[in-house]
């Protein structure tokens, strides 16, 4: 089924790297400088942000999906929007799931760092904003770290995925609820075919991960 491309199996994977990959370039333009900002500046209230962000890194797909699930319904404050049901959802439902695991976690990487490093840049004239740039270029193998950590979450995800794009066949069904429908009808094969897909992106995605944390020591 892989090699002879058969659409029943790639249909689901095409919609799932592209709804994937979207939501997680999404979510790092807000997660990415929200992380930078909170590593870097020292407010009141910082550490139950932090806290707040350490929890939503756990909350379970089927809440997000609920929730958002609520907002996009035709009652909901964006029902006239028409999205339910569709990959916009979908992707709507998968930055707000992965958006607090990548500012979490390049909040912690940007801790991490030299204190040094700023002091420097800021030393030299730079602004805080450039100050805090550096800071995070110096980390940057740790920010590619969490951009994986978050495409992998949303790209194994089914709660949002199945509540919001309603496992259309040829539109919205992606491998993970392409694997519950089809083994719930007894399709073990392709369930399977794409379960080896899946397994192979994360195999992957922490083949790349743990390299470019050794490149980092």
């Amino acid at each position: 089924m892989l090699v002879g491309l058969d659409p029943v199996v790639w249909g689901p994977i095409s919609v799932s790297l592209l709804v994937s990959l979207t939501s997680t370039l999404l979510a790092l333009v807000v997660g990415l400088p929200a992380g930078i900002a909170l590593g870097t500046v020292r407010f009141r209230g910082r550490s139950a942000v932090v806290a707040g962000l350490n929890t939503l890194m756990a909350l379970p797909t089927v809440v997000v999906g609920l929730v958002v699930y609520a907002l996009l319904s035709r009652s909901g404050l964006l029902g006239g929007l028409d999205l339910l049901y569709t990959r916009t959802a979908m992707v709507v439902g998968q930055t707000v799931l992965v958006i607090p695991l990548i500012a979490a976690l390049v909040n912690a990487a940007v801790e991490k760092a030299d204190p040094r490093i700023r002091l420097t840049a800021l030393g030299l004239g730079a602004g805080r904003a450039r100050a805090s740039l550096t800071v995070a270029s110096e980390c940057r193998n740790a920010l590619f770290a969490a951009l994986a950590a978050g495409f992998g979450r949303v790209f194994s995800e089914v709660g949002v995925s199945m509540m919001l794009g309603g496992n259309i066949a040829g539109y919205t069904r992606n491998i993970t609820t392409g694997i519950a429908f089809e083994t719930g009808k007894g399709e073990f094969a392709v369930g399977i075919a794409l379960g080896v897909v899946l397994l192979g992106v994360a195999l992957a995605l922490n083949l790349a991960a743990s390299l470019t944390m050794r490149r980092a020591q």
